[in-house]
């Protein structure tokens, strides 16, 4: 864990960004090595998780987050853990001396995983037989990470919580930092009464108490990084949390200023508690969130499964290798977290990163802040085979699906963007050709991974900029992942070249490979979003829309600031492919 590296603070803003961000953070834990022994891993945990100490000397590893949710979001989790102060406050001797009345109620059951991981947690190590049984064996002590997560890794029961996740620490396996956890209490998560639902209740929430809380909770975090480089924010894009996160990045821009921040506006596939007249706040809160979180970030990249942000969206995009449930949360933001895992690579390399200004530097060119992410997730390669022989099969079309409701058009422009392999582990990069022997493609014969990728994408998009990560490691997946994939691949994510054998393991790992781009597929999106707000006549048919703001004059400035936004992706070179540093010099 030693070694410098450029810190990166984490706020996750709402429900749905909290289940992405949940399983993010295990695949982050899953990937953690405590072995003094082995090579230093290629991605920098360091940069994500901060190392602090226990009032009982007990070192600890946590997530450098932020998390905000509303009153009732967190079933069994504690807001402030249990890491700190395992016996819990409320243990504190009691001074009164009168008569006490107790009420109890019961606390909410907890799932199998859930049970598990508090046995592994106290030390009541479960042998593979005994796992999730009320069989134990006495332990020593306390487990330590270490211990725990190879317990884990080692027992890999393929939990089915599909039928008992209903908020995102039901499947949360580290702890946090007693500073992490923030709940905003004037709000409901459940119910009918008091909910978040719109920009306005949002922007005006961040005042007062809370605001000084989370600014606390900055200074706390930002005063111990020695090189940080900035925020990564994840805020749902389509409730009242919209507003908040604009009034958070608004914030982080005007006290840490020159640092990086990189805001992804997460969205669900379908919400929980749909109707036609939430459907429109909905539309209206990704309209208003989307132009002033793009104003107040380095860069904005909308991140969703859904086929687009309107009334009637497309379909979900189909991940040939993934059998999954879009209308599940737990389901789509695994997804997402995947996707992410990589997204959030090139800040996060120990060596050879590119910090996040960088980053944002190179997409965010002439005013276009917002960005589009595409993934193939898991991407299709076969044990032993090559990166040349994987990219080869998807010559026709590249490999990738919109994970930000833009698909990419036949012959749309490409301003520039980031791709990154990762996972490609034991897989040989190059094709290895005897003398003499000609290559199958042109891509056989180059020289290197970097090459190789690079001519793919370029042949698709020939004169943008392009930036390239690979990385060998993959994204490993350990229980409670949910186990959405094909039996086609095996073990380490690879396609089979046969049917699954008999008790195959489940899938622990899978190469993934994403891009994030800056082009013309996001005018579209961008310009049916702000017809959809602008022909919506909001003080007739949603009046209460706007009671907490904004002002009327300040909603039609943001929706024509969305339309020139969106009018900065227009293609109008008649279809010819030019780079961004052509359109600089027009």
């Amino acid at each position: 864990m030693t070694g410098v590296s450029r810190e990166v603070i984490t706020l996750q803003l709402g429900h749905y960004s909290n289940f992405v961000g949940t399983h993010w953070w295990n695949l982050q834990d899953a990937s953690l090595c405590y072995d003094p022994g082995s090579a230093p891993p290629e991605v920098q945990s360091d940069s994500v998780f901060r190392e602090g100490q226990t009032p009982g000397g007990s070192v600890t590893y946590t997530p450098r987050l932020i998390a905000m949710d509303l009153k009732g979001s967190l079933r069994t989790l504690r807001q402030e853990g249990s890491l700190y102060d395992p016996g819990g406050a409320a243990a504190a001797a009691v001074t009164w001396a009168g008569s006490v009345t107790v009420h109890k109620h019961s606390p909410p059951e907890k799932n199998c995983f859930l049970e598990d991981l508090e046995k592994l947690d106290k030390g009541q190590i479960l042998t593979e037989a005994e796992f999730c049984s009320a069989s134990q064996l006495q332990g020593s002590g306390p487990l330590g990470v270490d211990s725990f997560n190879n317990q884990l890794t080692r027992v890999q029961k393929n939990y089915r919580l599909e039928g008992s996740v209903t908020v995102w620490s039901d499947f949360l396996r580290l702890h946090l930092h007693p500073r992490s956890v923030v709940v905003i209490h004037q709000f409901n998560h459940d119910g009918e009464a008091h909910r978040l639902e719109t920009f306005g209740q949002g922007e005006s929430t961040l005042q007062g108490a809370l605001l000084d809380e989370l600014e606390d909770r900055l200074h706390f975090f930002v005063e111990e990084c020695d090189y940080l480089q900035g925020f990564q924010v994840l805020c749902d894009l389509e409730d009242g949390f919209a507003g908040l996160g604009s009034k958070v990045t608004e914030l982080l821009q005007d006290s840490y200023g020159g640092r990086g921040i990189l805001t992804w506006g997460v969205a669900p596939v379908v919400h929980r508690d749909s109707t036609p007249a939430r459907d429109r706040y909905h539309l209206l809160n990704a309209a208003l969130g989307t132009v002033n979180m793009a104003a107040h970030s380095s860069l904005f990249c909308p991140l969703t499964l859904r086929g687009g942000l309107g009334g009637r969206p497309p379909p979900p995009p189909l991940f040939p290798l993934l059998s999954y449930n879009p209308a599940l949360w737990y389901h789509s933001s695994a997804i997402l977290a995947l996707a992410l895992d990589a997204l959030t690579v090139p800040y996060r390399l120990r060596n050879n990163s590119a910090p996040m200004w960088q980053v944002a530097d190179s997409l965010a060119v002439a005013g276009r802040k917002v960005v589009a992410a595409y993934g193939a997730v898991p991407f299709p390669m076969m044990p032993g085979g090559s990166l040349p022989d994987a990219l080869s099969a998807c010559a026709d079309a590249l490999p990738w699906k919109p994970l930000s409701a833009c698909p990419e058009a036949a012959g749309s422009r490409c301003y520039g963007q980031w791709s990154t392999l990762r996972g490609y582990e034991g897989q040989k990069l190059i094709s290895c050709l005897s003398p003499g022997i000609e290559p199958l493609t042109p891509l056989h014969g180059l020289h290197s991974g970097e090459d190789i990728l690079a001519a793919y994408v370029s042949s698709f998009y020939p004169s943008a900029p392009l930036a390239l990560q690979l990385v060998s490691a993959p994204s490993k997946l350990t229980p409670p992942f949910p186990q959405i994939f094909s039996p086609t691949l095996d073990a380490q994510g690879f396609m089979r070249g046969g049917a699954p054998p008999a008790g195959a393991p489940p899938v622990s790992s899978v190469p993934i490979l994403t891009s994030l781009q800056s082009g013309t597929a996001l005018h579209p999106f961008l310009s049916e979003l702000q017809r959809a707000a602008a022909t919506f006549d909001v003080r007739r048919r949603a009046p209460s829309f706007l009671s907490q703001g904004p002002e009327m004059a300040d909603y039609q400035e943001a929706l024509e600031e969305l339309r020139l936004l969106g009018h900065c992706y227009h293609d109008d070179s008649g279809g010819t492919t030019r780079s961004s540093s052509e359109d600089d010099d027009d």
